[in-house]
């Protein structure tokens, strides 16, 4: 340790990966190593397709061969990443279909860097994890594979991602840093070279631990906040009152905590829960909040659903058969990312009715949409057509100023789950 002189290799090439590297590419010689080789030669061609690095911000940055000089080399060969004397691993730490937590992709680069490790080397890691995973699960695959030892030969720091997805005003840069290192002087060194690039600093925190929980309950906090909202709109939807208005006349109180009702996806708020859970199971205790806020929060595109339907019967509408228009399918508005977005909830339980969906979304991929999930989407409307009901599912700026009453057929109802378009638009929202 202690060498200024740094080569950064950047393990994941993703949503957190992709800007990191850039970012850190404006002051050191970067290595952004991914094992999608398509990936690998569209961003070496200066195309993004998360749109989280504009093109011409990507290759001003880029460099056509790994070296000594500042700047990101992208690249799938192993070798390519041989020199680096600090590893940043960025991968996804999804769950299963039982909501367990996987660290397969974190097993996996832990088994990449390990090939590659050399006595002295800093391994970062900034996926999202429970307590003890960076100490516990890829330490011993480093070890394992690299044959050194752990604060001997090499050493570990945890500072986790805070990226947003779609967000350019809150960038790698300018959101504050959680650090922290398997020992005082890993933990200085990590802050160190995190503060170089970090105008809005950083926070050193007493041990990977610390760092590992803070992480993960900034979204569990956030994911039981959304739960509350969303109970509130199920009990004021059955009382007659727009839980919007509620909201808005709650708001006034100065400490009132702006949460809106809503679909809760993404890589983040909709999984990251369930780590905490899985180790405080582990530990012994059975969290009730944090489940039961999950359980709420996955069923809410089955209950939007239902509501559609019902306020379909209400007005008349013929549900067999019904074409309706369904605006978004990413699981956030202004960005193409897919994963894990709870629209689809919506999807499977209104066609369970014989709906005829049709999916508009102009920012997601439609092969990434038809791979993922086995649906079709359409980019572009059709002029002309009209549509028996419609919903907004996602509230992308795009939406927001079209009078959506022009693609309804008379009698058609237009429902909100976001609570964005004009209330005289729509006959119904969460």
């Amino acid at each position: 340790m202690g060498n200024s002189s740094y080569c950064i290799g950047v393990i994941g090439l993703g949503y957190v990966g992709l800007p990191l590297a850039a970012e850190f590419g404006k002051y050191y010689p970067v290595v952004g190593f991914d094992i999608n080789k398509k990936r690998i030669e569209e961003l070496q061609s200066g195309i993004d397709l998360t749109l989280e690095v504009d093109e011409p911000s990507l290759k001003a940055i880029l460099k056509q061969a790994p070296g000594k000089d500042n700047g990101l080399y992208c690249s799938n060969i192993l070798a390519d990443i041989s020199q680096c004397t600090v590893y940043i691993v960025t991968v996804p730490t999804p769950v299963d279909k039982n909501n367990r937590p996987d660290l397969t992709p974190l097993y996996k680069a832990s088994e990449t860097v390990g090939k590659v490790l050399k006595k002295g080397d800093i391994i970062v890691y900034e996926s999202t994890v429970y307590p003890g995973v960076t100490e516990d699960e890829c330490v011993p695959v480093l070890e394992k594979v690299s044959g050194m030892k752990f604060n001997v030969d090499f050493f570990c720091g945890y500072s986790p991602e805070r990226i947003n997805p779609g967000d350019k005003l809150h960038t790698v840069s300018k959101i504050k840093k959680i650090t922290s290192g398997s020992t005082p002087e890993a933990a200085t060194e990590v802050d160190n070279l995190y503060k170089s690039i970090i105008t809005a600093g950083t926070h050193k925190a007493p041990s990977i631990k610390v760092a590992e929980a803070a992480k993960v309950i900034e979204n569990s906090q956030r994911d039981i906040n959304i739960a509350f909202v969303n109970e509130l709109a199920k009990i004021f939807n059955l009382l007659n009152i727009d839980t919007h208005e509620v909201l808005a006349a709650s708001a006034t109180k100065w400490n009132f905590l702006p949460f809106k009702p809503g679909l809760v996806g993404g890589h983040c708020i909709g999984v990251d829960p369930y780590y905490l859970a899985q180790k405080a199971q582990e530990a012994g205790y059975h969290p009730e909040i944090i489940l039961a806020g999950r359980r709420l929060n996955d069923g809410m595109g089955v209950y939007a659903a239902n509501e559609i339907v019902k306020l379909m019967i209400r007005n008349d509408i013929s549900v067999k058969g019904a074409n309706v228009l369904l605006l978004g399918i990413t699981f956030k508005e202004n960005c193409p990312d897919i994963r894990n977005t709870r629209v689809v909830d919506i999807i499977k339980e209104l066609e369970s009715y014989g709906i005829k969906i049709t999916i508009y979304d102009p920012w997601a991929k439609a092969a990434d949409v038809s791979h993922e999930y086995g649906l079709d989407i359409i980019t572009e409307l059709p002029e002309n057509k009209l549509y028996d009901s419609m919903v907004l599912a996602v509230a992308h700026t795009k939406f927001l100023d079209t009078d959506w009453r022009q693609k309804v057929k008379p009698g058609g109802i237009i429902y909100d789950i976001k609570g964005c378009l004009d209330i005289n638009m729509v006959n119904g929202r969460l």
